[in-house]
């Protein structure tokens, strides 16, 4: 089964060509035992997935994803930049920024400990956290569950009757229909893992999924190593969904960033974990705990997360335990209901304490605050907030009007839609140098990704309102 092959295929290229931009910062990080690098560049490579030749599933195995075939075109540029990215990964321990399904990842080779240890250092990320381990086949994941002898050692019985799937049954179904894509299962680290202890934080399990993305999928398998992988912000900032995002949190703190364009679902993917009973959901992404119950063995899956930081000593799965998603303002949402717009009190509760640059993140219901105005032309080019300016009346009687600024980001009316400009609109909002930010929350009961979008505003907000 081939998913892309040469010009026109589908995978988040956008035809930019093969330039590159480089960014100098003055940071310096290990590039290998007892080796010290100058400071860094931070190099952005643009890759085009329909240029970099062939990449596909093989169709004559048991299994559509048993093992990738990758065969890239080696007059093309943008298999240059992938290659070099998988060299880098290979032979350094500075990990690479890469585009996903859902957000950006920052990969490093799951198999070094050095290399991993990079993750945390680029992005100061806490050292209890567990990463996700990304797999191009479920040829590698078995390797990881169960690394096997040479075939030359093996007896030819055990040539003839392969060992038991190490990969229990019991995600079948869930691979079946959910891989590749934004999907993470918790599976048994097994003894002697081949896997850095990093990766899993000192606990008996790690995480893994298969992207779904072309272009990560084609570097995992030409690195020929595991990605262990978070999202490629600076701990606890919003996660990024371009490759300017990356540039803005890790600008000289790493080599190199492949720019793939924006991703399309948003949010993370969700992590599920099937070994404890009933099975139960750690994370929401973008996988509905709704889709999973569908799934033969999946009926009575639980929650198991909650929507603020959570106080446990060793978090199960990436995203449970830390403030997360945070921009440099203040975040408060308001929970969904039925006002029509943001509550003016509530805005004046905060120019009371000294905002006068305000941000709105605006969802299904509410009208545009204060009034409709044209894009401020004083604006950064491509920006997506409106700007407009409003005039409070004076606290007390004798006190003169209180002028502020509002940012207005509408981000649409669909889950989808939200998740996949959550991240970025916090960001642009950020970028316009509120104070505060209010955003418009959404019904958890609305399914698909509803539930992951108020997940990460709840983990991001200061405060929650409800009106």
């Amino acid at each position: 089964m081939i998913i892309a092959n040469g010009p026109g295929a589908a995978g988040g290229g956008d035809g930019r060509g093969a330039g590159e931009s480089t960014i100098t910062a003055e940071v310096s990080m290990s590039n290998g035992p007892g080796d010290s690098q100058p400071p860094m560049k931070t190099r952005v490579l643009p890759v085009d997935i329909s240029k970099i030749g062939q990449v596909g599933f093989s169709s004559n195995s048991a299994s559509a994803l048993e093992d990738l075939a990758v065969t890239l075109d080696n007059a093309s540029p943008d298999a240059a930049h992938l290659q070099e990215a998988a060299r880098h990964l290979r032979e350094t321990n500075i990990p690479v920024a890469f585009p996903t399904e859902t957000v950006y990842g920052l990969g490093a080779d799951a198999t070094r400990s050095a290399a991993v240890k990079g993750i945390y250092t680029a992005k100061r990320r806490p050292v209890d956290n567990p990463l996700i381990v990304h797999i191009c086949s479920l040829s590698q994941l078995r390797s990881l569950l169960q690394p096997r002898p040479p075939p030359s050692s093996l007896t030819p019985d055990q040539r003839t009757f392969p060992l038991d799937d190490p990969i229990p049954a019991i995600y079948a179904p869930l691979i079946q229909r959910f891989w590749p894509g934004p999907l993470t299962i918790l599976l048994p680290n097994p003894p002697h893992s081949v896997l850095a202890p990093e990766v899993t934080a000192g606990l008996p399990t790690f995480g893994a999924r298969m992207p779904s993305s072309l272009l990560a999928l084609a570097l995992i398998k030409t690195a020929g190593v595991p990605l262990a992988a978070p999202s490629a912000n600076a701990s606890t900032r919003p996660s990024p969904t371009t490759a300017q995002h990356v540039q803005h949190d890790l600008d000289g703190r790493i080599a190199l960033i492949l720019d793939g364009g924006p991703c399309g679902v948003g949010v993370e993917s969700t992590v599920v974990d099937g070994l404890s009973h009933p099975p139960s959901v750690l994370r929401p992404g973008g996988i509905s705990i709704e889709q999973i119950r569908a799934c033969p063995g999946w009926t009575h899956t639980v929650v198991a997360y909650r929507d603020g930081a959570e106080a446990a000593a060793a978090p199960r799965a990436p995203g449970m335990k830390y403030k997360h998603y945070s921009p440099n303002a203040r975040v408060i949402l308001v929970e969904a209901g039925p006002a029509a717009r943001l509550p003016a009190a509530l805005v004046r509760s905060y120019v009371a304490r000294g905002a006068r640059s305000i941000g709105v993140l605006r969802t299904k219901r509410w009208t545009v605050f204060p009034v409709p105005s044209p894009p401020d032309p004083s604006a950064a080019p491509a920006s997506t907030a409106t700007r407009s300016a409003h005039s409070f009346p004076g606290l007390l009687p004798s006190s003169p009007a209180v002028e502020i600024q509002v940012w207005d980001v509408a981000l649409g009316d669909s889950a989808p839609a939200i998740a996949r400009g959550l991240f970025a609109g916090l960001r642009e909002l950020d970028r316009c140098g509120v104070d505060v930010i209010f955003v418009e929350g959404i019904a958890d009961a609305e399914g698909d990704e509803a539930a992951a979008v108020m997940n990460r505003l709840r983990k991001a907000a200061e405060v929650e309102v409800r009106v």
